[in-house]
This record gives C-alpha cells, structure tokens and sequence, in this order.
C-alpha cells in the first residue's frame, strides 16, 4: 500500500530524484519491486518540498495516477530543492477525498506519509479518537486512516514530542489498539527525517549527494541499506540512526557515511 521517499542534501531538480532513476518512484507507481501489498500506486500521489529560508513546505497533490499528469513531469523538472518527501498512493478503502486523501500530509514545517494500513478502520481506532481534541478531528485533511495516524502524530509533536518519539509511540498505541497494522511512517522536517518500519519495506542510502530514505531503491547502488522490521530510524544529512521499537532501552544503531 503505497510506496514514499524522502531526501535531505544539495539542491536538487525533483525530477531527477524521482522521475528519472530507473526504478524511481515515478516507476514504482506501475511496476514497485519490493511492495508486499499492492501492485498499482494509481490512487494518488503527492510531492513537498523546502525552499531556503522557507520552513514551512510547498505541497502538489493530485488524486489520479502521476504518470498522467503532465504538469508534473514539467513542474519536477524545473523545481528545485534539497529537502523534499513525495508518495504515490494505493488506497485502502475507495473514498471520495480525491487529492486531500495524497500524502505528504502537512503541518507546519512538517512533511508526513504512512505506508500501510490501519486494521479494521475505522472502529478499531474509535478509542484512540477519543485522545484528541474535537479540533484535531475536524482539521483532518482527509477521512482515512493515513490521516488519522498524522492527526495523532502531530497532537504528540504538539505537545512537545521529539519526532522520533511522536512516531514511535504512534505506532505502539496503533499497534496495540489495532493488531495487524502495517505502520511505516515518513516524517521530516526539512533537517531531519524520521521513519518507522511496520509490516512493510523501507531502505536507506547516505552518498555525498545526501541522505535518501524509501520504501525500496530507485536504483542498484549496492550502498543502499534495507532497515529491519519494526525499527525507528532518525536520519540528518550525514548520519543514520537505527533504533529497535521493541526494546527502546537498546543503544541506537550508528550507520557512518560509505
């Protein structure tokens, strides 16, 4: 369900990190390679970007296939940016939330995408809607479960929550409320990136061009690096940290620049 990428680096065009690797995520709308659920990422998609000395992202969504829209592939070959989080989107359930339902989901200066699904939504997490503010559950930006996860997401960055644990916490409570879940998060910032693997694939890949985190490679570089299951990872532009979600008290992974 779904596949996303996020880059931290130099100013890049955003076609040539998305559109023009070979197995880019442009590609990975019609033809993934290491998607466990799905085929087809035609439900959506969905691009954010930072410009410097703007913290808060630029968003372009659209509810069809992003190998059908034109604009794009004009507009991502011109735009330009060194921080940037985009998804293509398989649905879980149709519905008629058309591109408010794409991720990046927005908020401030954060950039956010869920991979997976929520079992049984929406009642498995009627418990959990009672955690939030009557105002976080009418500003939703779509009605499904992606958007329900970002809502309780940021009512912890909100609070105060480092990124990495506004995710991680996430994730446990949807776990516990709904078993079965597959909760790969994508979150940034436009200086950080932060994600978890839950039931689904995610890789890293750290190059003098920057920092790369995705559901799966967009080329054969053999650096790229495939993150163990049920992992937190916090990454900058130099550095990769890997931490086991199960046992939050073991020391955290440090993965040097190859």
């Amino acid at each position: 369900m779904c596949r996303h990428l996020a880059y931290l680096g130099p100013e890049e065009p955003l076609g040539r990190l998305l559109v023009e690797p070979q197995h880019g995520l442009y590609r990975q709308s019609w033809a993934p390679r290491h998607q466990r659920y799905g085929t087809v990422n035609a439900d959506g998609f969905g691009v954010g970007w930072y410009a410097e000395d703007d913290p808060v992202p630029a968003r372009y969504r659209r509810a069809g296939p992003i190998w059908a829209d034109l604009s794009f592939a004009d507009l991502a070959r011109v735009v330009r940016s060194g921080a940037l989080l985009a998804a293509v989107r398989d649905a879980t359930l149709a519905g008629s939330d058309a591109e408010a339902a794409a991720a990046p989901y927005a908020s401030g200066p954060w950039l956010f995408s869920h991979n997976g699904a929520v079992k049984g939504w929406p009642r498995s997490l009627a418990p959990l809607a009672q955690t939030l503010p009557a105002a976080d559950l009418l500003s939703m930006e779509a009605r499904n479960d992606s958007a329900f996860v970002w809502a309780l997401v940021l009512a912890r960055l909100r609070g105060g929550d480092e990124e990495g644990q506004a995710l991680a916490d996430t994730v446990l409570e949807v776990a516990e409320a709904a078993p079965g879940s597959r909760l790969n998060l994508l979150l940034t910032n436009g200086d950080t990136i932060t994600a978890t693997t839950w039931g689904d694939t995610l890789w890293y890949l750290t190059c003098p061009r920057g920092t790369v985190v995705a559901s799966e490679p967009y080329d054969d570089d053999p650096h790229w690096q495939e993150v163990p299951d049920r992992t937190l990872l916090a990454a900058s532009r130099t550095d990769v940290l890997l931490t086991p979600l199960k046992e939050p008290s073991v020391e955290p992974l440090k993965e040097p620049r190859t």
